[in-house]
């Protein structure tokens, strides 16, 4: 379980030779037998199924790797008016729409798109302008992107879709797979519609495409891919104007491609901002920053080096993103470069309320947790894949299967850890930062998602970065989940949002 270290004064004071040391400036206490919390941490876990493999129309073959980025419209006139939009197409972008558009047009500038696949829908298409700007390239617009269909409920203020339909609203809000209207199941068309924009996007001879849609089909396109069915509705959240990117590999063999999932939503604005459904229950997950060990592997594992001067640079880059949040507790790996991160974020954190003329110092309890140390695991069973005719580019294939299900474990074991530590009742508004490896924060996110670990080689994270989990429903509730492998707040330190993650040779 747990190891707490509680700061006994600032650690802004703290030389660098100190902030390790279990000396007499912070007290240890471990946790005791399983409590009532950690018993309803187990019971809700037996409770949620286990999803395997979607039994879903395996994804065209593809000769060479090609990636696609996917991006929501900015806000548009029906978004700032709280109306439902559906597949209505009366909606345009606002300005702050217009706004967020040019940010992610920013952000993708760098990009050598082929080819760009758009809604018909005006808010959709004029975002796609945007973002397109002076490139000449193709541009095709395909119907199946358009928003969800639903029927009745276009137009009406939610208040009203409230008041007109009752439990049909309710059903809409709680089991949205399952909603029925008109004669037809939303989201069960919108599944369909999107693996057949599938088929025309990877049929495509371009390498790299960018697709701009709505909210609930980029769910959809991002759910389909990775072989997620409709119960992931409302999972896997879109921002206005938010960044998805998934890279398709080909197989030897041929048949569907290996796909994964470089990056969820990375929004023009903060990743922590508001938005979505209102939760006071988040654990951010943040990968520590490069050290001497990692800054050349190619894997997500790291040894017990300290942090290089741009791994520095990147924790402190992190510390200032999540300044605005009232973080409860920070959770870390025992490892060097970890604990380095969790030290940056908690002087940070302590400083924010420090700024004004009376400074009441507050303490953020920093707490280790043996369970998010999964490099030995990893190190001690990579492969020999140099002639391996089945390997493939995916991080998870480097390793014997026999490490991957003790990592699977293992992490299992943190994720029950850090659901008792979210469901204290004490903090109503809990935030965790739970700091690590690259690869143990996959693993995480897919037990979040109640996934198996087959599903690990399907998600990427980049040292620095943050991944975000809502959990609006409580602790025990599904998590929702805000963004994976944010970086834009590393600024020129940065990961390029279009930067592959297999070979450049292959492009």
């Amino acid at each position: 379980m747990f190891t707490s270290a509680v700061f006994l004064h600032s650690p802004l004071l703290l030389p660098p030779h100190r902030r390790r040391c279990s000396g007499p400036w912070f007290a240890i206490r471990s946790s005791s037998a399983p409590n009532l919390v950690e018993r309803s941490a187990e019971a809700a876990e037996e409770r949620r199924p286990v999803i395997q493999p979607h039994d879903s129309t395996p994804l065209p073959a593809i000769t060479a790797a090609k990636r696609v980025v996917l991006v929501r419209h900015g806000q548009s006139s029906w978004n700032a008016e709280g109306r439902i939009q559906g597949s209505s197409d009366f909606a345009v972008l606002t300005k702050k729409g217009e706004a967020q558009a040019e940010t992610s047009r920013q952000m993708l500038v760098d990009d050598s798109f082929e080819v760009c696949f758009s809604s018909p829908l005006k808010r959709s298409k004029k975002t796609a302008e945007i973002i397109w700007g002076a490139r000449k390239e193709e541009m095709i617009t395909d119907s199946d992107l358009r928003e969800i269909d639903l029927y009745s409920f276009q137009g009406l203020l939610k208040h009203e879709g409230k008041e007109k339909f009752g439990a049909a609203y309710r059903q809409w809000q709680v089991d949205a797979a399952n909603f029925n209207i008109d004669g037809h199941y939303p989201v069960r068309e919108l599944w369909a519609r999107a693996k057949s924009c599938w088929a025309r996007i990877l049929a495509h001879e371009s390498r790299s495409v960018l697709v701009v849609a709505h909210n609930a089909v980029n769910q959809a396109l991002v759910a389909t891919a990775i072989g997620l069915g409709t119960e992931y509705f409302r999972i896997l959240l879109q921002s206005n104007c938010g960044v998805s990117v998934l890279d398709f590999t080909p197989r030897e063999e041929g048949g569907s491609p290996y796909i994964c999932l470089n990056r969820l939503n990375q929004t023009p604005g903060s990743p922590v901002a508001s938005g979505g459904r209102k939760t006071s229950k988040r654990i951010i997950l943040v990968c520590h920053g490069v050290n001497q060990t990692n800054a050349e592997a190619d894997f997500p594992i790291s040894g017990d080096g300290p942090m290089n001067m741009l791994g520095i640079i990147q924790s402190q880059k992190t510390a200032e993103l999540l300044l605005d949040l009232k973080v409860s507790s920070i959770v870390s790996s025992p490892k060097s470069a970890c604990i380095e991160t969790a030290s940056v974020i908690s002087r940070v954190q302590e400083a924010a309320d420090c700024l004004g003329a009376d400074c009441v110092p507050r303490y953020v309890d920093m707490k280790e947790l043996q369970d998010l140390d999964v490099g030995d695991i990893l190190r001690q069973s990579q492969k020999d894949t140099s002639e391996d005719p089945d390997f493939h580019p995916l991080w998870l294939n480097g390793f014997e299967d026999r490490a991957i299900t003790e990592l699977w474990a293992q992490s299992g074991k943190a994720w029950r850890s850090l659901l008792e530590e979210l469901a204290d009742e004490s903090d109503p508004e809990k935030i965790i930062v739970v700091i690590g490896d690259p690869a143990v924060h996959i693993a995480l996110m897919g037990h979040c998602l109640n996934l198996t670990k087959e599903w690990m080689g399907s998600f990427h994270v980049d040292a620095g970065s943050i991944s975000v989990l809502d959990f609006p429903d409580g602790p025990f509730g599904r998590g929702v989940v805000r963004c994976i492998n944010y970086t834009a707040h590393l600024g020129r330190w940065s990961i390029p949002i279009t930067r592959s993650t297999v070979n450049e040779e292959d492009f």
